[in-house]
């Protein structure tokens, strides 16, 4: 049992790496947003479904939440924003009739082909300065705690 006069454990919020990543990450987020959302009308959450339909499809939403690791609310309210702008088609599935494949339309996939320039040259934007070295660090490291976390959600850690 913990003694309630302990001095808890110093905590800076600046150096906590959960912060750090969410701030970052938010922050990078906004800056493809930007790249993207006046011109093209979309949200991040809505960018995320076209670009990952447009790297594979059909695709479950199911399938959309849990590679992107977005919550169920944000992809379904995505997904339905596009489906009603034309952009992606939902279609029963014949292994499971209770979900439903997506995939981009025509004009959502030519959308697409029109966005990853840009969504490209964002991200050229926020590498600017590191060169290929840090880069492919940056990567590795992001990519092992990515694994990392998903071990834990997971259970492999009890």
């Amino acid at each position: 049992m913990t003694d309630p006069t302990d001095t808890p454990p110093a905590l800076s919020l600046h150096d906590y790496l959960p912060y750090r990543l969410a701030v970052t990450s938010n922050q990078v987020s906004r800056v493809v947003a930007r790249a993207y959302q006046a011109r093209f009308g979309l949200t991040v959450w809505e960018w995320r479904v076209i670009a990952l339909l447009g790297e594979a499809e059909p695709m479950t939403a199911q399938s959309l939440s849990d590679i992107a690791a977005m919550d169920k609310v944000s992809v379904s309210r995505a997904v339905k924003a596009l489906v009603e702008r034309g952009l992606v088609v939902r279609a029963e599935r014949a292994s499971d009739r209770r979900s439903r494949d997506l995939r981009l339309t025509n004009p959502g996939r030519a959308l697409y082909l029109e966005i990853v320039p840009v969504a490209l040259g964002a991200e050229a934007d926020l590498l600017d300065g590191l060169d290929a070295e840090e880069v492919a660090i940056l990567v590795r490291l992001l990519e092992a705690v990515r694994s990392r976390a998903a071990e834990i959600l997971d259970g492999a850690d009890t």
